[in-house]
């Protein structure tokens, strides 16, 4: 336990310095190769719970602390304490124990056994009123910036606590089945054969009970499922793609809805994204469902003069860059990298894709616009200003559940979402 308590405290640290937590994790993994399966997965588990409740938690130490540890890493390793304490079945005495080994490992940590004891069996002992203490403040109570709950506090007033409570939920696993290959019915009989329960969800996605490692998932390197958030699985349908149409999935890795639109129809797709790495793996999910896209372009959506062919497209899929403050739950630290001026740069970067693949679109063509946030500025903001400079462009009602204006807000059955189908007139 040592080794994943120092572990998770060296990824909280590098996150909070800036660094994103896949790329945080993927480095632990490469300069430490003796790491097992199992310790991978405790490091991931405690990295991801202690952003999830980073709010509450350091609220809680705050109090419990005299004044600030010189050592972030020691800061951090108590956090990582902390969330053992507070969230996982680890007994406390193994805890405590293991964070006083853990301290000696520390520049400043030498001599601070004492400390680290002392405040987590302070903690112990004080559980229910250091927790209270800290729900005082927004920041200790939802775990989130002050300023993004005071976004969606003023944008939200009536959902704004659902908003932030779904977003601090472990997500589900939510499976999209290739309807090509296989009924959605016999699928899930097939993992009921496989002693693996799902729910039958509104869109036709199945939601697991219990997650499992995709390798198990029955079929899944055969290609007759895809692992894709059930909100996400509303985008291909929505495009309204049909046979014989040339579509553009204008951002389009990894590539879980470029595969759902050829799985709906038999279309000549075009699949752009400006990072190389990231087209690869659009690639690899063809691949793995033995799917082929007519072009697979690395070139910038805000661009298209540098990689287009000239000849217009039918159906236009923009899942544009975006603050991705839909998808927490499965990305925690994104609400500690993100910052509110990070909008005003995203919204530039949205527009500017819009205005540019609307000129590539046909008339009567559709274009479909998404985003993973739930702020406004992305969203709702985003639409009218376009709609002011574009007389030829028509929203279109879209069928659902969206709570007001082509908004999903993250709940127990998806994350949160953005779209607005566009037809041009």
């Amino acid at each position: 336990m040592i080794k994943t308590q120092l572990a998770a405290a060296s990824a909280i640290s590098n996150v909070l310095a800036g660094a994103s937590l896949t790329a945080v994790l993927q480095e632990v993994w490469r300069s430490d190769p003796t790491l097992s399966k199992q310790q991978k997965g405790a490091i991931q588990d405690l990295s991801y719970g202690v952003l999830r409740f980073y709010g509450q938690l350091d609220a809680v130490l705050g109090f419990l602390l005299k004044k600030p540890l010189r050592d972030k890493h020691l800061h951090h390793l108590l956090l990582v304490s902390l969330y053992q304490l507070q969230y996982s079945k680890a007994q406390a005495h193994t805890v405590v124990d293991q964070a006083v080994s853990a301290s000696r490992s520390l520049t400043h940590g030498k001599g601070m056994q004492g400390l680290v004891n002392a405040i987590l069996r302070n903690f112990i002992r004080q559980r229910e009123s250091v927790l209270k203490q800290a729900a005082e403040k927004d920041v200790g109570c939802y775990s989130y910036p002050q300023w993004w709950i005071d976004k969606l506090r003023l944008q939200y007033p009536q959902n704004f606590r659902a908003i932030l409570e779904a977003g601090n939920q472990h997500p589900p696993m939510t499976l999209r089945v290739n309807r090509r290959k296989i009924s959605v019915e016999d699928y899930r009989n097939l993992l009921a054969e496989n002693a693996m329960h799902a729910e039958l969800l509104e869109s036709g996605a199945l939601q697991l009970s219990q997650p499992v490692m995709v390798e198990n998932l029955p079929g899944f390197s055969a290609g007759l499922v895809t692992v894709q958030d059930a909100g996400a699985q509303f985008a291909a349908p929505f495009l309204d793609v049909h046979d014989g149409m040339r579509v553009l999935d204008a951002c389009a890795a990894p590539g879980g809805k470029s595969t759902h639109l050829l799985e709906l129809a038999n279309i000549s797709l075009t699949v752009a994204d400006n990072h190389a790495a990231r087209l690869a793996q659009v690639q690899q999910s063809l691949e793995r469902l033995h799917m082929t896209a007519e072009r697979l372009v690395c070139g910038d959506a805000s661009n298209p003069a540098a990689w287009w062919d000239g000849r217009p497209f039918d159906r236009i899929l923009a899942d544009v860059p975006c603050s991705a403050s839909g998808v927490v739950r499965r990305h925690p630290d994104i609400k500690w990298l993100r910052r509110e001026r990070d909008l005003v740069k995203f919204a530039t970067t949205q527009q500017a894709i819009l205005n540019a693949l609307w000129k590539i679109l046909s008339k009567n063509g559709k274009l479909l616009y998404v985003t993973c946030s739930i702020f406004a500025e992305e969203n709702t903001m985003q639409i009218e200003k376009f709609l002011k400079h574009h007389s030829d462009a028509l929203p279109l009602p879209l069928s659902g559940t969206a709570v007001v204006d082509g908004q999903w807000l993250p709940d127990i059955q998806h994350d949160g979402f953005f779209y607005t189908l566009l037809q041009k007139i």
